[in-house]
């Protein structure tokens, strides 16, 4: 039951109180799971490493840092975590907030100070995408800042939603089957780039950062560009899941589980040299099947879709 305080602010107590409780601890708890079966699924943290975490002060960012603190604590293996932010000169930015929130977690940090705003806004025309310079620009700082630091891995606050909206991005806008990888080596060859939370959903970073209320800082320099491409994918998927609840999630699956002989990348496989050898195949063609698109249940991590009719 909830009551009200004399400065008019919702308290909730009782039993109520309980159950909220216990929803945030198994939020805490399915995080630290995704994170953790990322970071061995793609083996991206190993003994000895030091990572630097980008901290933008967007939701994913504090969830990201959050759930890798918690990890170092319980990981057999010891790593290092030092939290960078990029300061680009926006109009506005409190400068005060992510120092003031990591002196207060007792972790190393770095603000770097770049005007790439004034760049931004001086090579792209207004109301066009930002986008790309300006990832372009940050892309060379934090690897040099990387360097500075003597960081060789780099954890970006991606989560399944920003890897799913950049696979269908690339194909709708860029015409190729291209995601967003969860470890990578960088464009410069010196650092391995890695997304731990790979696996969790954006629904879950939005209620996460609610119960920790973190200090979030929005950006003004892409949020006011309501037209971008990727807004329309997010709306196109959110759409999908009301509608026909475990699309999206067998989407998502899709990308973990490519056949490559039934694609048309001839660099892939080699459709050339392909030859009719006499043994049977049991992952090869089902183009004569009453239902080529059904999934076995059998099959992990894919959920089986019924046929709409």
């Amino acid at each position: 039951m909830s009551v009200v305080s004399e400065n008019a602010q919702p308290v909730v107590s009782g039993k109520a109180a309980e159950k909220i409780a216990l929803e945030n601890n198994k939020l805490h708890k399915r995080l630290c799971r995704l994170v953790g079966q990322a970071i061995g699924d793609f083996n991206m943290i190993e003994d000895g490493d030091k990572v630097m975490v980008c901290l933008s002060g967007g939701k994913d960012s504090y969830a990201l840092l959050d759930i890798l603190l918690t990890l170092r604590e319980r990981a057999p293996i010891h790593f290092d975590v030092v939290a960078v932010n990029l300061d680009q000169k926006q109009p506005g930015f409190p400068e005060d907030v992510l120092p003031t929130y990591l002196t207060s977690l007792g972790i190393p940090f770095h603000i770097e100070n770049q005007d790439t705003y004034s760049i931004v806004k001086r090579l792209i025309p207004e109301g066009k995408t930002t986008c790309s310079l300006c990832s372009r620009l940050r892309r060379g700082i934090l690897y040099r800042v990387a360097d500075e630091l003597g960081c060789n891995k780099i954890a970006l606050g991606h989560h399944r939603d920003d890897i799913l909206e950049t696979f269908f991005l690339n194909m709708f806008f860029g015409g190729k089957l291209k995601g967003m990888p969860a470890k990578l080596v960088s464009d410069d060859g010196k650092h391995m780039v890695i997304r731990p939370m790979a696996y969790v959903k954006e629904e879950d970073t939005e209620r996460y950062a609610e119960v920790k209320n973190f200090p979030i800082i929005p950006c003004n320099l892409c949020g006011s560009q309501e037209n971008l491409q990727r807004k329309h994918i997010k709306g196109m998927l959110r759409e999908w899941e009301k509608k026909h609840p475990g699309r999206v999630e067998n989407i998502y699956s899709s990308l973990s589980t490519v056949v490559p002989s039934h694609l048309m990348d001839r660099d892939l496989f080699s459709f050339t040299d392909l030859q009719i050898d006499g043994v049977a195949n049991p992952n090869g063609d089902v183009a004569f099947d009453e239902d080529p698109c059904s999934t076995p249940d059998t099959t992990p991590g894919i959920i089986t879709l019924q046929r709409e009719l």
